[in-house]
């Protein structure tokens, strides 16, 4: 049974701007000849990767509303350059939007388990969710009517 990942997204504020800055990181990467795929530095290992790598998803918090997701293919441990150990969590590419639903503010990232994490937003399973913008998703999740 996978396990995922639920983190605030800090800075952008849609999905389209998290897609936006990832693709920037992307196109720099690969103009100096790193590896192109997203990521995201954290000081800390999860304890429980073994569960999340190629199974699990990261889940973003983006303005208070739980949005979207990608899956995490690796979590490479490293030291930095001032000696501190730290953690690269690896995504694919795709970014999934899903069920919206409002999420308080917390540090660090959280376990999410199967069970608790919302489906994916897609045509035949959502319908006209699915179709609604991004915003007025977020508007309605605030006033309790999703």
């Amino acid at each position: 049974m996978p396990l995922h990942l639920i983190k605030l997204c800090v800075g952008p504020g849609t999905i389209e701007d998290l897609s936006a800055r990832q693709e920037r990181h992307r196109s720099e990467a690969l103009r100096s000849g790193a590896d192109p795929a997203p990521f995201h530095t954290t000081r800390m290992i999860p304890k429980r990767h073994a569960e999340i790598v190629g199974s699990g998803s990261i889940y973003w918090v983006i303005k208070g509303t739980l949005s979207c997701r990608q899956a995490i293919t690796a979590i490479e441990p490293f030291t930095g350059s001032d000696g501190i150990a730290r953690c690269r969590l690896v995504f694919d590419a795709r970014l999934v939007p899903v069920s919206p639903r409002s999420y308080r503010p917390f540090q660090g990232w959280r376990y999410l388990s199967p069970k608790d994490a919302p489906g994916d937003l897609d045509a035949a399973r959502s319908g006209d969710l699915a179709e609604m913008p991004e915003a007025l998703r977020r508007e309605l999740v605030s006033l309790g009517l999703l």
